[in-house]
């Protein structure tokens, strides 16, 4: 059971990492779209807005 677990382990650290990180990426990429701009600074301009 030991192997298994040190297998399973390492397999989930290696590809747990690969996989946050293109997540990240996507993310960040998303977030620093051009297009996606007036979106985002409308977002933040709500709190500033008086109704």
């Amino acid at each position: 059971m030991n192997e298994t677990y040190t297998a399973f382990a390492g397999f989930a650290q290696t590809w747990g990492l690969l996989y946050f990180m293109i997540l990240f990426g996507i993310v960040l990429a998303y977030a620093l779209w051009p297009k996606n701009r007036k979106k985002f600074d409308d977002a933040a301009q709500i709190p500033f807005r008086e109704d």
